[in-house]
């Protein structure tokens, strides 16, 4: 078991996932407060790091591509105050994050998780329902259904369509643009079928984000894309399906280069840790039996 709590929140790590549970303060960005709690499974991690600075280091998650929801929507755009895959360590903690990341990085050795792309969303995404405030007017989601209201603000022409209701049966996909400084951003609602491109202003299906309104706006419409997609089809399976129909020989995966002495090396090491946490877990090997025997391995990487 490995914890660190800090004024941001706390991460705890049983050997099977990592806990992120946002601090209470006022200083923790709205985002992180709305997700709530969120358990990272170890098969969706690529790795994680302690990265030291002056005035205080920063925990980082790294999680697979297609592993979680909310990282594809946001593909990387979020501000580190509201990604909750970091978290600020204050200087004096820095001991307990290395030790944390270690304990990690042991386990993905252990366990031999892939760090490649995942075919289907490990995590279930934002909690529903779920509103979503803009510019222009205002998107619900219910679990089942996407709906845009306007307000007194939005342009007459994409008023004059009413509300927009969409099923997810109906949808292709669900795209975020964040607000950056003064520039605006979207929340963009992508139908099945060919659709006219349109500026935000003017996109019927597309809610405007205010760039002055960046905790807010930033927070609700992330949130709200993360909820639509995962409850559509996987992209890696979009992709997959694809490649198939483009005729054989197509899209398939390329056979793997010849192995190098180093490579088996390293294979025949991560299978030594895998069977030594075996026997840790059978109670042939003790706690400080286990952790001897762990630390020669690892130094042989």
């Amino acid at each position: 078991m490995a914890e660190i709590t800090q004024q941001a929140g706390s991460w705890t790590f049983d050997g099977q996932a990592v806990r992120i549970v946002p601090g209470n303060d006022k200083s923790v960005h709205l985002l992180r407060r709305s997700l709530g709690e969120v358990a990272v499974p170890l098969a969706a991690l690529s790795g994680v790091a302690y990265e030291p600075g002056r005035k205080g280091g920063r925990l980082r998650l790294r999680l697979r591509d297609g592993a979680d929801p909310l990282a594809h929507v946001a593909n990387g755009r979020l501000p580190d105050a509201s990604d909750p895959y970091q978290l600020p360590v204050e200087p004096d903690r820095a001991g307990v994050a290395e030790y944390f990341v270690e304990e990690v990085r042991n386990a993905l050795l252990l366990e031999q998780v892939p760090d490649g792309p995942c075919d289907r969303f490990l995590l279930p995404g934002p909690a529903v329902p779920l509103t979503a405030s803009g510019t222009d007017g205002t998107a619900t989601f219910d679990g089942a259904r996407v709906q845009l209201e306007w307000n007194w603000v939005t342009n007459e022409g994409k008023k004059s369509g009413g509300r927009r209701s969409f099923t997810l049966d109906e949808l292709d996909a669900v795209e975020w643009t964040p607000a950056i400084g003064w520039e605006n951003g979207s929340l963009r609602i992508r139908p099945k079928g060919v659709q006219a491109a349109l500026k935000p202003e003017h996109d019927p299906n597309c809610l405007m984000l205010w760039g002055v309104r960046q905790a807010k706006e930033t927070g609700g419409s992330v949130l709200l894309a993360a909820a639509v997609t995962a409850r559509l089809p996987h992209p890696g399976a979009l992709s997959r399906a694809a490649g198939a129909a483009s005729g054989p020989g197509l899209g398939k995966p390329r056979p793997a280069a010849a192995r190098t002495d180093g490579v088996a090396d390293h294979d025949a090491l991560l299978r030594r840790l895998r069977e030594l946490g075996e026997l840790h877990r059978e109670g042939v090997l003790t706690d400080e039996e286990f952790t001897a025997a762990k630390a020669a391995v690892l130094t042989r990487f």
